[in-house]
């Protein structure tokens, strides 16, 4: 940047000596006089003073943002990473993200913010901290293009971000299940020798678990030591949430019992991920058995823990139990949310017992919880167990006007209690209501509808129904004219 000279150097002058006597009304009175070159000189005579710089910076922001150039945000930018206050270089570097005017795309805007740290990077004798958070924003945003471009970049200068910065990118890309990214990004990490650490191997086996790749998580896992990393809960618990997700509970278990030899505490994550397996494996009695573990060792149960063994026992047809450990829940003072009513209320009405289950939905009002599709479902199992067809189709219009959305397996219930009661007008109802939702009937469902018109005398309904159906390309896979004897 070329030296100031003339009246650039004497207003430069002035408004530095205002600004570092606090003199805001001097400068309010020169804020017509501002110019970004006039700003960038007065930022880079403030520079060992942050506090300073940043104010300048935020008083222009407000009098005349437009003068806060990319020259001028970057200078700001070596200054407070230089002094290690990253937030708030993130702040304005996502604010200038977030407001950068039309005509330029996305990326063409991070590559000119990128250049102007370049040309400021000597000026401001600044560190490759600034490129760093360039890098951590983008992630934190969740722009990876943009972030995978920025360490691109930082790679040709000979500049890497820092493992922090590299763990805020692996952590919003699990976070929206790009585990593929995850473990390309880890593998470049290794080759630019960017140092693990604990944390980063975490999310790294989480994304091979979360892609299908278990052996190579278990590999992951056990060349920590070699890495010199000592695995935390966090490490253990993922790991058991991986052989959990393959329904290999008992590799979970001599997992966790593992992690007590070798001193590291389980926590109600680690209880929770264990129980919730084998309620989906049906071992209600082994959940049963942690539950009361957890308690014994003064792990506290949380909402999870209650939901996650109140929704077994109504899997399996024990809504005592599901009602027990409701009450216990209220009395430990752990509070349940719409998932706790939900697994209640689907075990009662499982059990046909809907009078029960319209009371705990009465409760939800006093609770301030609302209702959802879940809820629904619930009720109109209830009504479908009795061979209630029709109040079930007054429960799916109560639903569709709350604004819940059913889904097939709603659709098919009703559907079925209506063919059981022989009203097949009734399921040809719910059919098109289906088929309004582009929901595709299953071939065990429309076989059983068009048997029934055929057997009732209305056979001639099905022909105008198949070509519904085949106009909406909703047939089920596999389904043929001959299935209807036709």
């Amino acid at each position: 940047m070329p030296p100031a000279k003339g009246q650039d150097l004497d207003f430069i002058n002035i408004a530095h000596s205002h600004l570092i006597h606090s003199e805001w009304d001097k400068l309010n009175k020169l804020a017509s006089g501002f110019t970004p070159f006039r700003i960038k000189h007065i930022l880079l005579k403030t520079r060992q003073d942050y506090v300073l710089s940043l104010q300048l910076f935020n008083w222009v922001d407000l009098t005349n943002s437009q003068l806060n150039t990319l020259d001028v945000v970057s200078i700001i930018l070596h200054i407070l990473t230089k002094n290690r206050k990253f937030k708030s270089a993130e702040s304005i570097l996502r604010r200038t993200i977030e407001t950068r005017g039309g005509g330029v795309s996305d990326l063409d805007f991070t590559r000119r913010v990128f250049e102007a740290l370049v040309y400021s990077y000597r000026m401001c004798e600044s560190s490759p901290r600034a490129f760093d958070s360039l890098f951590k924003t983008h992630a934190h945003m969740n722009k990876f293009r943009n972030a995978s471009d920025s360490f691109c970049w930082m790679k040709e200068y000979g500049f890497y971000p820092n493992i922090e910065s590299c763990n805020a990118y692996l952590s919003a890309l699990n976070g929206m299940n790009r585990g593929d990214i995850v473990l390309a990004f880890y593998k470049e990490m290794r080759r630019c020798k960017i140092s693990p650490n604990v944390y980063t191997v975490n999310m790294v086996i989480r994304a091979y678990c979360k892609v299908g790749k278990l052996e190579t998580a278990v590999e992951v896992f056990k060349e920590m030591e070699g890495l010199g990393l000592v695995r935390n809960v966090v490490s253990y618990n993922t790991m058991i949430a991986g052989y959990c997700s393959k329904g290999l509970s008992s590799s979970g278990l001599k997992l966790k019992y593992t992690m007590e030899k070798n001193g590291v505490r389980p926590n109600e994550v680690t209880y929770n991920t264990l129980m919730n397996a084998l309620c989906k494996e049906g071992k209600l009695h082994e959940a049963n058995k942690l539950f009361k573990e957890m308690r014994s060792v003064n792990v506290g149960p949380t909402t999870v823990t209650y939901n996650t063994l109140i929704s077994g026992y109504s899997e399996t047809g024990n809504s005592e139990m599901g009602i027990r450990l409701f009450e216990e829940m209220s009395a430990s003072g752990v509070k349940a949310d719409i998932l706790t009513y939900n697994a209640v209320i689907m075990g009662l009405c499982k059990e046909g017992k809907t009078k029960k289950a319209a009371y705990m939905v009465k409760e939800l009002d006093k609770e301030k919880l609302v209702p959802n599709s879940s809820t629904f479902a619930a009720l109109i199992t209830g009504q479908c167990v009795r061979e209630n067809a029709d109040r079930a189709f007054q429960i799916y219009k109560s639903m569709v006007r709350s604004g819940c959305g059913p889904n097939g397996a709603t659709f098919k219930m009703i559907i079925s209690a209506f063919l059981k009661n022989g009203d097949y007008e009734g399921a040809l109802q719910m059919l098109r209501e289906m088929m309004g939702r582009a929901i595709a009937p299953d071939s065990d469902t429309l076989s059983s509808l068009f048997d029934g018109l055929q057997k009732s005398g209305k056979g001639d309904l099905t022909v105008d129904l198949w070509s519904e159906i085949e106009s909406q390309r909703l047939m089920p896979e596999g389904f043929v004219k001959t299935t209807i004897g036709s």
